[in-house]
C-alpha cells in the first residue's frame, strides 16, 4: 500500500529505487533531519508521518525518538499535562525492528512504525503495569498483550507508551473528577490548563491534542471516547460494540465496553480501527467482527456526503452558532438534511436503567478479570477487595472522592437477578428503538448532533462541572458506532460534532465524518494557555 504524496518530495532519497512501492528507510540522522526540515512533530497526522516512512524521507526510530523529547517537553515539564503515565523503555528498539523489516523489504502498511500511546486499562506486554490509575492495580504486569494490541502489532505499530485516566475508568464515583487517578494525578487540558479533560480516556484525548503520539486508544462505556475527543479538539471514535475484542482490558461493561482509536483526522482513526478491528474467540460479543471488518480508509472523500440523509438532533442548550455553521457544511457537501424530534427521548428513564446494567456488570465483570490475572503479586480478586484496599489507602485513594459507586455495585445480586436481565433488557430497547427508529423512519444515513459543551473548570473534590449537551448515551446503551470530529472553538475551547449510525455500519459513519471534516476544517491546535476568558 503505497500514497506517494508531495509532502515529502523534497526529502525522497536520491538512493531509493524508482520502481519500489515503498523506499528503504534512510539513516536515523537523514530521517531527524527531513523531519526538523518538514516541520515539528506535532504538526503531523498519521497519515503524513506514513507517507515520509512509504517515501523513503523518515523512518520510524526518527519518528519515535522526537515524540518521546516531546513527551518530556510537554507532558513531564513545561505545561506538564499529566497525559502520559509512563513510556515503554524499549519503544526505540521497537521502532529500530520496523525499520530492519522495511530495509529487508517487508511493509506491514500504514501503521508500520507508528507510534501509539495506549490508555493505562489496556494490557500492554513489557515492564509496564495495567492499573486502571489504581494504586490497587499498581503491581500488574501481566506480560501479555490484549488482542487489539496484539493486531496493533502485527500492523506495524510501536507501543510507545500508557496515557493516564479518570481512574477505574470513572465509575469509583458520582462526585468523581475526570482525568484524575491516584497513580498519574490530573490530566491538563492542552487548550487551558485550568479546564478538565472529560474521561475517562482523558490522558489519550489530552496526549493526541498535544501531539505526543501519532495516534492514541481509548476506552469508552458511556462517553469516555467522545467526551474526551471532544473537549481536546479531536477526532474520538467509539465502534459498535463487538467490534474489537475486549479481552485483557479492565471491564465495567461486557454490554457497553469498547476500545476505539483517538487521533488527528478521521482518516487516521480509519487507518487505526482496521489495525485494531477482528473477532476473538474468547469475546463472544466480536462473533461477527470478522464478517463486517474491512479497510476502513477506503472511500474516503469529502464527496462522500453527496445524497446522504442526514438526522439533526438539536438539544437547547447547543453553541448555536458552531452547530449551525456545521449544518451548512454538511449541506454544502450534498446532504439532505431533516431535522429530528428529539422530545420522547426517555433520557432520564434510559439513564436509570443503564446505571442498574452497568452496577451489576461492573461487580461481575471486574472479578473475572481479577480472577484471570495471571500469578503477579496482585492479590485483589473481587470488588470487594478493591473497596476495602481504597478504605485502607484513604490518605491517597480516596483524598478527593469515595467510592460510593463502587459500593453499590458491591450490593448488587449477580447477572441471574431478574431485575439486572429486566434492565439489561430496557436500556436496549430503548436506546437501540430509538436510533433504529430515527433511522428507519427516515431512511437516514447518519445522525448528527453536538458532541459536548466546553470543558469546566478542574475543581478536585467538587467533582464535574458538565456544561451543554451529551450526544454519548443512545449510541454508548445501543453499542452503536459514535463518531466525534472537531466543530470549533466555543470561547477557546473545543466542542466536538458527534455522527451516529446503525450497528456495524461503521464505516458509513467514517465516511460522513471524513467528509466534513474535509469541508469544515475547524481542528485548531492547542496554545496551552494557563486559563481562557470564557464568557
Amino acid at each position: 500500500m503505497t500514497f506517494k504524496g508531495a509532502l515529502w518530495a523534497s526529502f525522497i532519497l536520491l538512493s531509493s529505487p524508482l520502481n519500489a512501492s515503498v523506499a528503504p528507510p534512510p539513516t536515523t540522522e537523514i530521517a531527524k533531519a527531513n523531519l526538523a526540515k518538514a516541520g515539528p512533530i506535532e504538526s503531523f497526522d498519521l497519515f503524513q508521518l506514513a507517507d515520509g516512512i512509504d517515501d523513503g524521507a523518515l523512518n520510524s526510530e526518527a519518528i519515535t525518538a522526537a515524540y518521546l523529547a516531546r513527551i518530556a517537553a510537554i507532558d513531564d515539564s513545561g505545561p506538564t499535562l499529566n497525559a502520559v503515565i509512563a513510556t515503554f523503555p524499549d519503544a526505540l528498539d521497537q521502532a529500530k525492528a520496523m525499520d530492519a523489516e522495511l530495509k529487508a523489504g517487508k511493509y506491514r502498511g500504514p501503521m508500520h512504525g507508528m507510534p501509539v500511546l495506549v490508555k493505562d486499562n489496556i494490557e500492554v506486554a513489557g515492564p509496564v503495569p495495567t492499573t486502571a490509575g489504581s494504586l490497587a492495580l499498581a503491581g500488574n504486569v501481566t506480560n501479555r498483550d490484549a488482542p487489539l494490541i496484539a493486531r496493533l502489532r502485527e500492523a506495524g505499530a510501536v507501543i510507545l507508551g500508557k496515557t493516564n485516566l479518570s481512574e477505574w475508568a470513572n465509575i469509583r464515583s458520582d462526585n468523581s473528577t475526570s482525568g484524575w487517578s491516584a497513580v498519574g494525578g490530573l490530566t491538563k487540558n492542552p487548550y487551558a490548563l485550568d479546564r478538565n479533560s472529560c474521561g475517562s480516556s482523558s490522558g489519550s484525548g489530552a496526549a493526541m491534542a498535544a501531539g505526543l503520539a501519532a495516534a492514541t486508544i481509548g476506552t469508552e462505556t458511556d462517553g469516555s471516547i467522545t467526551c474526551p475527543a471532544g473537549v481536546n479538539g479531536v477526532v474520538g471514535f467509539k465502534p459498535t460494540v463487538g467490534l474489537v475484542s475486549r479481552r485483557f482490558v479492565v471491564p465495567i461493561s461486557h454490554s457497553q465496553d469498547t476500545a476505539g482509536p483517538m487521533t488527528r483526522t478521521v482518516r487516521d482513526a480509519a487507518i487505526m480501527l482496521t489495525a485494531m478491528a477482528g473477532s476473538d474467540p474468547q469475546d463472544p460479543a466480536t462473533a461477527e467482527a470478522d464478517q463486517w471488518r474491512g479497510d476502513y480508509a477506503t472511500d474516503l472523500s469529502p464527496d462522500a456526503l453527496r445524497g446522504m440523509r442526514i438526522g439533526v438532533i438539536r438539544a437547547s442548550d447547543v453553541d448555536a452558532a458552531l452547530f449551525d455553521a456545521a449544518i451548512m457544511h454538511l449541506k454544502s457537501g450534498g446532504a439532505e438534511i431533516i431535522l429530528l424530534d428529539s422530545g420522547n427521548i426517555d433520557g432520564q428513564k434510559i439513564g436509570q436503567v443503564e446505571f442498574k446494567v452497568l452496577l451489576a456488570e461492573l461487580k461481575a465483570d471486574l472479578a473475572a478479570y481479577l480472577q484471570g490475572l495471571p500469578d503477579n503479586g496482585v492479590a485483589h480478586r473481587s470488588l470487594a477487595d478493591i473497596i476495602a484496599f481504597n478504605t485502607a489507602n484513604a490518605e491517597k485513594e480516596l483524598q478527593h472522592f469515595g467510592q460510593e459507586t463502587f459500593i453499590l455495585a458491591e450490593k448488587e445480586a449477580g447477572l441471574n437477578d431478574p431485575a439486572y436481565l429486566d434492565a439489561l433488557a430496557t436500556s436496549r430497547r430503548l436506546a437501540a428503538g430509538t436510533l433504529n427508529g430515527f433511522l428507519s423512519r427516515h431512511r437516514l444515513d447518519v445522525i448528527v448532533a453536538q458532541t459536548n459543551g466546553p470543558a469546566w473548570l478542574s475543581t478536585l473534590g467538587k467533582g464535574d462541572a458538565f456544561a451543554g449537551p451529551s450526544a454519548s448515551q443512545l449510541p454508548a446503551v445501543a453499542g452503536f458506532p459514535h463518531l466525534t470530529v472537531p466543530m470549533g472553538l466555543s470561547g477557546g475551547l473545543p466542542v466536538g460534532l458527534s455522527f451516529i449510525g446503525a450497528k456495524w455500519h461503521d464505516h458509513s459513519v467514517l465516511k460522513a465524518g471524513h467528509a466534513y471534516e474535509q469541508l469544515s476544517k475547524m481542528r485548531s491546535a492547542p496554545n496551552f494557555v494557563a486559563s481562557v476568558d470564557k464568557k
